[in-house]
């Protein structure tokens, strides 16, 4: 795929906004990536902006995740438990993902993500438990989710960090701040089950990605050491996550419309 050098410019910027997102909350970088590819750099087909931004979305959430991990807020066996059973999820639900209209897949992504921001402003005052750890009772239902998340992210073909930072604080109970750490750990795994189903299909723009990659993690550093500037002040996170959700779906919805 043939891009110009505007275009090339355009996708650094919106790799550096999707990885200072992605430091943030986690999943903002999965959900900005597609719209900014698709929108903003000018990647006609929905497809290969799916199958790029996911090879870029699974790097940029790898180097945060370690980012995270070093001031030790990864739950590191909840965040592997749920990698591990979403994978599976993630497979088939690229799978169908691939055979779906690109701007209808666009206009359900966008629906999707207005239910997610509606149940992360509910939550918003719900600090968690910061000494929550894997055991018999939430072991399942980190499997479940993390199988239901990471079929949803392949579908859509995202990082799924918006449907995992919920589903981490609903099985387990931990404060959103663990949840986007440990989010990063299955945003990684997903976006590379994803990336590896596209690419088969020959739906990857691999020097947009790279650009969109070195973007991503000059943006991550800044938006790490915000997510922890704010982690104590209550509900700040899960607010300025589902602000951000509401916004890009609007304008996803707004762009998509007469898809169906």
């Amino acid at each position: 795929m043939d891009l110009t050098l505007t275009q090339y410019v355009l996708g650094a910027a919106s790799g550096m906004f999707v990885g200072f997102s992605l430091g943030l909350v986690g999943g903002g970088g999965s959900i900005l990536a597609v719209p900014l590819i698709v929108y903003l750099v000018g990647v006609a087909n929905p497809h290969v902006a799916i199958g790029t931004t996911a090879v870029a979305v699974a790097a940029n959430a790898g180097t945060n995740f370690f980012i995270h991990a070093r001031k030790g807020m990864v739950k590191w066996r909840c965040a592997s438990v749920f990698a591990a059973s979403g994978v599976l999820g993630a497979v088939m639900g690229s799978t169908l993902g691939k055979a779906m209209d690109g701007q209808k897949l666009l206009f359900l992504f966008a629906m999707l993500m207005i239910v997610i921001g509606i149940l992360m402003l509910r939550g918003r005052k719900n600090e968690g438990n910061p000494g929550v750890h894997l055991n018999r009772s939430n072991a399942p239902k980190l499997a479940g989710a993390g199988f239901l998340a990471g079929g949803l992210s392949g579908f859509f073909g995202i990082g799924g960090g918006f449907l995992i930072v919920p589903g981490l604080m609903i099985a387990t109970g931990m404060p959103i701040i663990n949840a986007v750490g440990s989010s990063l750990l299955p945003v990684a795994a997903f976006g590379t089950t994803t990336a590896a189903n596209y690419a088969l299909s020959g739906w990857v723009d691999w020097p947009l990605a790279a650009i969109f990659i070195a973007g991503g993690i000059a943006g991550g550093l800044g938006g790490t050491r915000l997510s922890h500037q704010l982690a104590g002040r209550r509900g700040m996170l899960n607010l300025a996550f589902s602000c951000l959700i509401f916004l890009v779906a609007g304008y996803m919805i707004y762009r998509s419309r007469g898809a169906f």
